[in-house]
C-alpha cells in the first residue's frame, strides 16, 4: 500500500467522508439549540473552521442563510464547489478563526469537532473568542465542541471508526503520541486507509492540539466577559440529556450565549 505523509486536511474528498457520518446529529442538535435558547427563530449560522461544509450545506438545504471560514485553502474550495453543484452562492472564504470579520452577524454559530484546539496559544484562544463575539449577535448563540482532559480519570487513548460512500471506503485509526500538560500540548497520529477499485493508499498526519481540563476552559470562556455558559452536552448531543461538566469529562458541547459586553 502507499503511504503519504501529508495533511488530512489537504484531502478534503476522504476528510468529507471520513466525518460525514455526524452530519445529521449534529445538524439536528444545532437546531435543537436555536429552537431551545433563542428567543427568536434563526435565520443565519456561521461555522468558524467549516472544513468542507457539509454542516453549512446541510443547513443551507433548510432554507438558512450560511457563512464559513477556514484556514485551509482545499477545504474552502471543496465546500464552494459543492454549493456552485447545487446552484447555490459561495458560502466559505479563508481566513483565521483567530482574526476575522463577518459582514453580517448570526444567530448561531457553531464548532462542533475539536478544531478550536488548532489554536495553539491562549492568546489565539482569546482572539478566537473576540472575534466569534463580534460575529455573533447579542443573546445568539456559540456551539463549542471540545475534546477536553480530564484530571480524575485515564484520559481516552485513541478511536477507529469507518465510512464508505459507493465503491469508496475509508477506515480511519486516532491514537495518542503524546501529552504535555505543562505546555498544554497534545499529538495525536491519524491515519487514512482509502480503499478504491483501483487500488489502495494510506495517509499518515500528525495533528498537534492544545489542551484543556474544565477549568482551564472555563476560564477561557469565562474572562472575555463576552460569554455566558447557558448548557453544556457530550458528543451523544441529546438535548433532553445536559451533562455536569467536572474533572472526569472528556467530549463537551458548551452552549455560549452571547452577552452585552
Amino acid at each position: 500500500m502507499q503511504v503519504l505523509n501529508e495533511s488530512i486536511y489537504d484531502h478534503p474528498k476522504y476528510y468529507d467522508l471520513v466525518f460525514g457520518a455526524d452530519c445529521a446529529a449534529e445538524t439536528k442538535f444545532i437546531l435543537g439549540c436555536a429552537n431551545e435558547y433563542l428567543s427568536r427563530p434563526a435565520k443565519r449560522f456561521f461555522e468558524p473552521a467549516c472544513g468542507t461544509g457539509r454542516l453549512l450545506y446541510s443547513l443551507a438545504k433548510r432554507g438558512f442563510e450560511v457563512d464559513g471560514l477556514d484556514l485551509n485553502p482545499k477545504a474552502v474550495e471543496f465546500c464552494n464547489a459543492r454549493f456552485v453543484r447545487h446552484e447555490m452562492p459561495f458560502r466559505a472564504f479563508v481566513a483565521d478563526m483567530s482574526d476575522f470579520r463577518l459582514k453580517r452577524k448570526s444567530d448561531v454559530a457553531f464548532n462542533t469537532i475539536n478544531s478550536f484546539r488548532h489554536l495553539s496559544s491562549e492568546a489565539d484562544a482569546d482572539a478566537h473568542m473576540r472575534s466569534m463575539a463580534a460575529a455573533v449577535r447579542v443573546g445568539g448563540l456559540y456551539l463549542l465542541g471540545v475534546h477536553l482532559t480530564p484530571t480524575e480519570v485515564p484520559p481516552s487513548d485513541g478511536e477507529s471508526w469507518s465510512a464508505r460512500r459507493g465503491h469508496l471506503m475509508v477506515n480511519t485509526h486516532m491514537w495518542t503520541n503524546s501529552r504535555d500538560p505543562k505546555k498544554r500540548v497534545e499529538k495525536y497520529g491519524i491515519r487514512f486507509d482509502i480503499h478504491r477499485p483501483s487500488g489502495s493508499v494510506r495517509i499518515e498526519d500528525e495533528l498537534v492540539l492544545r489542551s484543556y481540563t474544565h477549568k482551564q476552559m472555563a476560564s477561557l470562556i469565562n474572562r472575555s466577559g463576552l460569554w455566558e455558559t447557558e448548557a453544556t452536552y457530550d458528543f451523544g448531543y441529546d438535548l433532553a440529556d445536559p451533562i455536569t461538566v467536572d474533572a472526569s469529562s472528556e467530549d463537551v458541547v458548551y452552549v455560549l450565549r452571547r452577552c452585552r459586553g
